[in-house]
């Protein structure tokens, strides 16, 4: 890949045998390998420094190429310098770009196929306009899997209920033959909604749709570019199929929340069967709405509602979304909190909050009266078709707070470079060009807290939060675009804060010693490295082709055991007061005997929360091999006595990408 911006290899060089200290007794070395280490020309995988350079070198030439076509002025010389810290600092894990970046950034995908979606975590969609025309009917529909299939995690709503009749087609059918590509796959569907939807915006009967999918590549070849294997025509035709069982249904009927929410989740389904590995999806929905409210319990029919199916049928896909309830300062929580109590959904999104403050320590300002919804994970607010880049830093990994501060400078121009990048959708670029909207994070809070303090903390928060705005006034001027309406978050983190070998977003760890288990597939070139290494190696009991390594892992400080539900919220209402302008995405664990404080704390929380969420605590072997197991202090030393140190060189696999912003929760 030919770069406009490249670092000197002599530069490079003083990087090629540095330990990068990934974290987790190998854990981290084990995410990066198999999440981002690409497959290089040679047939060899990257190394850690080589990962880096070529992040860094395709964020600077997104900047070089952007600023030499507006014909602004580019000076190399300041560029190689600024370049070489934001190396240093993201080889040294003290900030990192999101999982999309570290695996797309630099590649043929951005500078050359200009698929710009790619470097970002996440979107959300509205239905409200699907009554407008065709186009907005479908659309919705057609950006979900679009997105899905380059690994964005979407959210969207249900405002469209009612908007459009379903007409089943009648006549000859249309035969479409479906080109091998994520367009053909994404206008198949465009093309089937359409024969449904036709009939409210002309008087044209619409005909049946037929595919030929024929050019589908087979099951088993790779899918290069986002990596994968093929899975074949067979989620397609599944999806195709389901789609005109659910529509069939209504013929005559309006489209209902439902229905829009069926079509997405089984979108979701496809996606995943297809192969991108990952997707993520929220649903928003009002909570009062009866409908909506039960679309998770799979018996509802009974009680007189329009949906016709059996509760295998909808279960099938109904798991693709994590569904939330939008609410305000007015809601009585009793009752939708009961339903949380029992299984964690729904999540609550505070839309008003969202869009009168930025962070709730500052006066309203109505930055995003416009905003719409949130993405999957909930820590950002989104304006329909919008996107946003999330890029984490570590402050427990900072050598002091001027050290935090400078990182921030470097973490936030990833951010606001992704900015500049087109994608295929001119909706979103339309609303990515005017807002600019980036989610610089801080992760690894518990560790932090447990070195330092909480006034510490708050000090760095506060002064931190008004250093990234100082470069966005600089930055924003430099590049002649608008200051992003919103620059930080609180993502809840995953495999990219393994990597730095920090607890994940503000969330606490699971015990003090542990087991993480992950699962790799059994034709995996890792397996015999990992194997040697003296892990824990075993077949898996829910799929036979693939094989579960177990990690020791400590972690000292607080553990979920030692905190309450209220404490948990109640970091997260800090971070919303102090940090994050967007949203915190927050987990809160609870135990059996807390469930009746979810509606207190709601309550309690209304004005300083915008997005919260809560989960049940799983009873150790719940199922088997659950990803997390407690052990004693003397289980993780005989473990850790049988590890060696390992390197993994030359494994000649690509990698399979973290997709967007995930965590153990919103991941499908």
């Amino acid at each position: 890949m030919n770069l406009n911006f490249k670092l000197t290899d002599d530069f490079i060089d003083q990087y090629r045998n540095i330990d990068p200290l990934f974290g987790f007794n190998g854990l981290g070395l084990l995410t990066y390998y198999r999440t981002y280490s690409r497959l290089k020309p040679d047939g060899n995988n990257e190394q850690w420094f080589e990962t880096v350079r070529r992040v860094v070198e395709g964020c600077y030439s997104l900047q070089k190429d952007y600023i030499l076509n507006n014909e602004l002025g580019w000076n190399d010389y300041k560029a190689q310098h600024s370049a070489r810290e934001m190396y240093d600092r993201m080889f040294k894990m003290k900030f990192l770009p999101p999982g999309r970046m570290l695996w797309a950034l630099g590649t043929p995908i951005i500078h050359e196929k200009k698929v710009g979606q790619a470097l970002f975590n996440c979107a959300f969609v509205s239905t409200d306009l699907i009554g407008k025309s065709l186009e907005d009917a479908t659309r919705p529909f057609t950006f979900m899997m679009d997105m899905s299939m380059v690994g964005v995690g979407v959210g969207f709503d249900v405002e469209g209920a009612q908007g459009v009749q379903i007409h089943r087609p009648k006549g000859n059918d249309e035969l479409y033959t479906i080109p091998d590509t994520r367009e053909g796959w994404v206008e198949s569907l465009k093309r089937l909604l359409n024969s449904y939807f036709s009939q409210n915006f002309n008087a044209t009967s619409s005909l049946p749709i037929q595919f030929d999918y024929s050019q589908i590549r087979p099951a088993g070849v790779a899918i290069k570019g986002f990596g994968g294997i093929s899975s074949g025509p067979a989620p397609l035709e599944s999806l195709h199929e389901q789609i005109r069982k659910t529509l069939d249904q209504l013929d005559n009927q309006y489209l209902s929340i439902t229905a829009i929410t069926d079509i997405m989740n089984m979108i979701g389904q496809c996606v995943v069967a297809g192969n991108v590995r990952r997707t993520a999806q929220i649903a928003l929905g009002e909570v009062n709405n009866k409908e909506y409210r039960k679309l998770k319990d799979y018996h509802w029919d009974s009680e007189g509602q329009k949906y016709v199916g059996s509760m295998a049928h909808r279960a099938a896909y109904g798991w693709a979304s994590n569904n939330s309830v939008l609410v305000n300062t007015s809601t009585d929580f009793e009752e939708v909190a009961r339903q949380t109590a029992v299984n964690g959904e729904p999540g609550y999104i505070f839309m008003d909050n969202i869009r009168s403050h930025s962070r709730m320590c500052d006066p309203a300002d109505y930055k995003d009266i416009k905003a719409k919804g949130t993405n999957p994970c909930g820590e950002q607010s989104l304006e329909s078709y919008e996107l946003c880049c999330l890029v984490e830093t570590f402050p427990s990994r900072a050598e002091s707070k001027e050290d935090f501060m400078r990182t921030l400078k470097y973490a936030y121009m990833v951010g606001k470079t992704a900015t500049l990048v087109t994608t295929t959708w001119h909706q979103t670029n339309r609303v990515q060009k005017r807002n600019r909207r980036i989610g610089t994070s801080v992760t690894g809070i518990t560790n932090f807290i447990e070195d330092h303090s909480l006034d510490t903390l708050k000090n760095w928060l506060e002064d931190g939060y008004q250093e990234i705005q100082k470069w966005d006034e600089i930055y924003s001027s430099w590049l002649c675009v608008p200051k992003s309406k919103k620059t930080t978050s609180v993502k809840p983190s995953g495999t990219v804060s393994l990597l730095a070998g920090v607890n994940p977003g503000c969330h606490y760890p699971e015990f003090e010693y542990y087991i993480r288990r992950v699962r790799i597939a059994k034709t995996s070139h890792l397996l015999p490295a990992l194997e040697a290494a003296g892990l824990d190696v075993e077949d898996d009991k829910m799929d036979s082709s693939s094989a579960v390594v177990s990690f020791p892992v400590h972690n000292s400080g607080k553990c979920l055991k030692d905190v309450s539900i209220w404490e948990q919220v109640s970091l997260a209402a800090f971070l919303q007061t102090y940090w994050s302008d967007n949203q915190v995405s927050c987990t809160v664990t609870f135990k059996p005997e807390e469930s009746s404080q979810i509606a207190p704390i709601l309550d309690f929380y209304k004005y300083t929360l915008k997005s919260v969420s809560f989960l049940p605590q799983l009873e150790m072997g719940a199922y088997a091999q659950m990803p997390y197991e407690a052990i004693s202090k003397e289980k993780y030393e005989e473990m850790k006595k049988r590890m060696r140190p390992f390197q993994i060189m030359n494994i000649q696999e690509d990698a399979e990408a973290e997709k967007f912003c995930n965590n153990d929760v919103c991941v499908i």
